[in-house]
């Protein structure tokens, strides 16, 4: 199972923040936005990850993150040279996905919860077994968002099956957005090619989903109570963002999305790999809270 993180765009609507530096390598809180999907790519358990930016932000992304093996991942580096719709990354990331599945996850989101990783690895399962899956999250403002229409098994409440997915609609046929967390089968890049620009001329991951819904390969999962959906990228998302994080972390004294963390719990690093990562960052909190799990104060 291989995973994206496409950290592209120029971030106007964080301008003036974001004239000099990558939206994704703001602060939230007390680490870089990336850090947040790219631990969710990690609690899924996968390990090779494209992340995919402009050509300016690229080398920046790539002096924080390295090659990934502090965190126990192999990372590689794509350029979005123009922005033409979330679709676009399946095609830039051909050749890295090569026949696997393929999970994406948007720079820019932050995905929090108990359980979470366990829908994420069914996710997983499901795109090893050929099925496509997306995440729905109620807001109240559907007309903005990718919309799924749904309806419950009666013998399995668990159980969705998607009716629809569209594209920010006019008249929604529910509040469940489609958040910026995909999982896909293998074969995404060949089925991303036939997917066309849209009126707006971007290609539409919603084109994308609705082409695995016609073939019935369309998973759902609702992340319901208990859990957090939030886009970071305007100014009030970004500072309700660092809001939320600094309350869980001093309340609970857990670090959210740590790679580090995650990564020496999933025994993917090493105590001498955590040690290297705490001296680095120093007398940072962020450093503090990693001697902590280090210690086994804090458990994943």
């Amino acid at each position: 199972m291989k995973g994206i993180v496409l950290a592209g765009g120029a971030g106007t609507r964080l301008y003036p923040l974001t004239i000099v530096t990558s939206k994704q390598l703001l602060p939230v809180y007390d680490k870089p936005m990336i850090f947040y999907p790219l631990s969710t790519l990690m609690m899924a358990g996968i390990r090779e990850i494209l992340i995919i930016s402009t050509p300016e932000d690229t080398p920046r992304i790539e002096e924080l993150l390295g090659d990934g093996s502090k965190y126990g991942l192999d990372l590689s580096y794509a350029v979005q040279e123009k922005p033409e719709g979330l679709a676009q990354a399946f095609t830039i990331g051909r050749d890295f996905i090569g026949d696997d599945a393929c999970a994406m996850v948007l720079g820019d989101n932050i995905f929090y919860g108990n359980g979470l990783n366990y829908k994420l690895k069914d996710a997983c399962e499901a795109a090893e077994a050929g099925k496509a899956t997306i995440f729905g999250y109620y807001v109240e403002d559907p007309k903005r968002f990718g919309i799924m229409e749904f309806k419950r098994d009666p013998k399995d409440k668990n159980a969705l099956k998607v009716i629809s997915v569209e594209e920010k609609p006019k008249q929604p046929k529910s509040n469940y957005a489609i958040v910026g967390l995909y999982f896909y089968p293998k074969g995404v890049s060949a089925m991303a090619d036939k997917v066309k620009p849209s009126a707006r001329g971007e290609l539409e991951i919603t084109t994308l989903n609705d082409m695995y819904l016609k073939k019935k390969k369309l998973n759902a999962q609702l992340l319901g109570r208990g859990f957090t959906w939030m886009d970071a990228g305007t100014f009030d998302s970004l500072q309700k963002a660092t809001e939320f994080v600094s309350m869980i972390e001093q309340y609970q004294g857990m670090i959210i999305s740590s790679p580090e963390e995650i990564a020496y719990h999933m025994g993917w690093i090493d105590d001498a790999k955590l040690k290297d990562s705490i001296k680095r960052y120093g007398k940072s909190p962020y450093g503090k809270r990693l001697e902590s799990v280090l210690e086994g104060k804090v458990v994943l």
